[in-house]
């Protein structure tokens, strides 16, 4: 049964024209395919499942916030932790084998994520409003997913590619922290690379949808320029705090009680085996 919140939403006719305008971008998605086939990367099932599941999932979103536009505030609070609970279940693929990657993945995105749409829930920037809190907030948590994602397969390959010389360090009675603190830094540094560019290209190679929205639906330009800025703010500062605080959590796993650096190896993926695995530690 569909819910009497959607029915006008599913009646719409600009449905058909977005129809026909994911079919444009399906067949562009469908080059890049075939350009992996030609070349040999071996890479169609990974991005063709990802644009197909990326599809799906927003599509979902969008009848989801369709409902939610009509439940109390106070459940937008449990639809943005359940997001940070599946950005985090996605984030720790990248670090596989990074000794629990999953529980410095919820730390991290919901710490910064948190902070930031807390301090500017109260300081007026996101209205108290399901319609304005569940998008901009999701939007903060994916860009700490992308971060954490980064430090989290930067910091994997930094430390099995000098392995050898971390063990001599601590060998020569180094401290832990002080032997991976340049990996660390380093893993940081690459996690902020992208959020740093957009900044650096705002408004001269990078024009946010966002801002282009607004300005399409009649708001001011200088206001949604502004805003847009804010926007990006809060996408900066989810990011810092969340890679600073993945690297250092991760600085601590690293290691045994024994200070000694741990083998990162493939884990189970299931979630069963993840949640099981955070309670044994």
């Amino acid at each position: 049964m569909i819910p009497p919140e959607l029915a006008p939403q599913l009646q719409d006719p600009v449905l058909l024209k977005g129809l026909a305008q994911v079919a444009a971008a399906t067949a562009l998605a469908a080059v890049v395919l075939g350009l992996s086939y030609i070349r040999n990367l071996d890479l169609e099932r990974e991005l063709g499942g990802s644009f197909a599941r990326g599809f799906v999932q927003v599509l979902a979103m969008g009848a989801l916030i369709g409902v939610l536009f009509s439940i109390p505030l106070p459940y937008s609070g449990v639809v943005l932790t359940a997001m940070i609970g599946y950005a985090a279940w996605e984030s720790r693929k990248r670090g596989d084998g990074v000794p629990r990657a999953f529980r410095v993945s919820v730390t991290a995105i919901g710490l910064g994520s948190a902070a930031v749409i807390l301090t500017m829930l109260a300081a007026g920037a996101i209205e108290s409003t399901v319609r304005n809190l569940v998008p901009v907030g999701g939007m903060i948590i994916a860009n700490a997913m992308k971060t954490n994602s980064l430090a989290l397969d930067r910091f994997k390959s930094e430390i099995e590619s000098n392995r050898g010389e971390i063990e001599a360090l601590l060998a020569i009675g180094v401290p832990p922290q002080a032997a991976v603190a340049d990996h660390v830094t380093e893993s940081v540094r690459a996690s902020l690379i992208p959020v740093v560019d957009a900044m650096r290209t705002l408004g001269l190679v990078y024009i946010p949808g966002m801002m282009a929205g607004m300005i399409l639906g009649g708001a001011n330009p200088i206001y949604a320029a502004e805003y847009q800025f804010v926007i990006m703010g809060m996408i900066f500062a989810a990011g810092g705090l969340t890679s600073m605080t993945a690297s250092l959590l991760l600085g601590r796993a690293a290691f045994t009680e024994a200070a000694q650096l741990r083998r990162f190896e493939s884990t189970d993926p299931t979630l069963l085996a993840t949640l099981r695995a955070m309670l044994e530690r």
